[in-house]
């Protein structure tokens, strides 16, 4: 039994193709429009910092500012009771001090013994994994590779 395309379906086909191909190309080009216009400047890193700063100051402003309408209130007392809050919970300083690596490495060798006390890995297990974490196999300040901490970066 074959089976044979009408023209009307061929041409449905081909009209549902070309506006695909329209609805995939027209953002494209639109985009690339937008990236390709030149910038009046270059702005540095500052003035972005800047720029971002200012928009988060104007986004907490509009936050405020709707609050107040809802809850009629002043904004000034609205944003006032903000950073009343922020201030309370900006971090103090009191975080506890992150262990030494020596430290850390005491508690790894004692949670391996006992692991090998408790028969959960062999003292030859215990042993690789020790050395692991001294070749830097591991992350962290005691592995000495990957994210953790001043030595963590590739190549030092």
């Amino acid at each position: 039994m074959s089976r044979t395309m009408s023209k009307k379906q061929l041409l449905v086909g081909l009209a549902a193709a070309g506006v695909l191909g329209v609805g995939i190309a027209a953002p494209t080009v639109a985009f690339a429009e937008e990236s390709a216009t030149p910038t009046a400047g270059v702005s540095s890193e500052a003035d972005q910092g800047t720029d971002r700063q200012q928009q988060r100051a104007d986004r907490q402003n509009e936050f405020a500012e709707a609050l107040a309408k809802e809850l009629g209130v002043d904004t000034d007392k609205v944003t006032a009771a903000l950073e009343k809050v922020r201030e309370q919970h900006r971090p103090t300083g009191d975080r506890p001090e992150r262990p030494s690596p020596q430290d850390r490495q005491e508690k790894l060798a004692e949670r391996l013994a006992q692991a090998v006390k408790d028969g959960k890995l062999t003292q030859e297990q215990a042993d690789a994994i020790t050395k692991a974490v001294e070749a830097g196999v591991f992350p962290g300040p005691a592995g000495r590779g990957h994210h953790g901490g001043p030595e963590g970066t590739p190549g030092k």
